[in-house]
């Protein structure tokens, strides 16, 4: 695709090319990414290998006469996060843990969940198949109760089997939307085009089963809300900024939104910008993206890019204006 600016001036896009070589030039001072950016995908074979690690302590403990247990890091307790500039939050290596037992009437059913959701995962791995959280929930909902318990014990397993959570075959649905410079082919051969167009494409539920990825575009704009995004769209902001990327997680990104920001920012290194409010709220998204969750932070490797900078009205802008209009006065 070639390089044809079509609103913006030449001296914006030369800024732009200033930033992208200050941002390549820090990874080069680091030491660069992983090949791949983020954290190696688990194989199959250590999934599986993994899972049946957990399966035999329990065996042993019941060959004890002991009541077995899930020892799983505690994902909710500051003590086990740390903040790193290239990182954003990421689980310490030394964390404290919490035991999921099996004897505890507090405990027991999350206990036999676990077990259960466990056993899904093995089959998925093994037979090369994925599945929703939703499908998963579906199996058993008077079981599981709600969506959130899945959600939980999905996060607990990966962190418990200190695997990135794509590698367990579980997709989650996707609510992003992505639209301006950029091709890529989906696992299963599926070829999409994003355009500039009005109408944007749904950020796709396998991230990491995507591949030959294409754009030329000059940066990424991630969008907070999908208002904002849409009036954007309907304004032309693609074509006449071409070009560009757009994307949006709908307000408080998915995973799914989170990762593909994240392999993008690892295969092309373009300049990523924040269009979000200046309000707490809209501050927390930004962060979000760039330095990532306490929930999500044993996986901040695969999901956070610290290089993305804030665009829009901050609040010093109001103070300035505010004091600006007292000085008229």
């Amino acid at each position: 695709m070639a390089f044809a600016p079509m609103g913006p001036e030449a001296s914006f896009f030369a800024v732009l090319d200033q930033h992208r070589a200050s941002l390549l030039a820090a990874l080069r001072r680091g030491g660069g990414e992983p090949a791949g950016g983020g954290t190696p995908q688990a194989s199959s074979s250590e999934v599986l290998a993994s899972i049946e690690s957990v399966i035999q302590d329990i065996i042993t403990s019941v060959a004890r006469n002991e009541a077995p247990a899930f020892t799983i890091g505690n994902r909710s307790s500051w003590e086990n996060i740390k903040f790193e500039d290239s990182v954003g939050l990421q689980m310490v290596t030394h964390f404290t843990t919490r035991k999921i037992k099996s004897d505890s009437l507090k405990s027991v059913k999350k206990f036999a969940l676990i077990l259960k959701i466990l056993s899904k995962i093995y089959k998925l791995v093994q037979s090369n198949t994925y599945a929703t959280k939703r499908d998963i929930y579906y199996t058993d909902s008077q079981l599981f109760g709600n969506q959130t318990v899945v959600d939980n014990i999905i996060n607990d397993i990966s962190c418990m089997l200190k695997v990135p959570r794509m590698s367990l075959h579980i997709l989650s649905t996707s609510k992003g939307l992505i639209a301006g410079n950029l091709r890529y082919i989906e696992e299963d051969g599926t070829r999409v085009h994003c355009t500039c167009g009005a109408t944007a494409v749904a950020v796709p539920s396998n991230i990491q089963g995507i591949r030959n990825l294409i754009t030329d575009a000059k940066f990424l704009l991630i969008v907070e809300k999908d208002a904002t995004f849409q009036r954007l769209l309907d304004d032309n902001f693609c074509n006449r900024m071409s070009p560009c990327i757009m994307i949006t997680g709908k307000g408080v990104p998915d995973l799914n939104t989170r990762l593909l920001v994240k392999k993008l920012w690892d295969t092309f290194h373009i300049p990523v910008f924040a269009l979000v409010d200046a309000d707490p709220h809209g501050i927390e998204i930004m962060c979000i993206y760039k330095y990532g969750s306490m929930a999500m932070s044993f996986e901040a490797h695969n999901l956070t890019v610290p290089a993305i900078r804030w665009l829009g009205l901050l609040p010093s802008d109001i103070k300035r204006a505010r004091e600006s209009e007292w000085e008229e006065v």
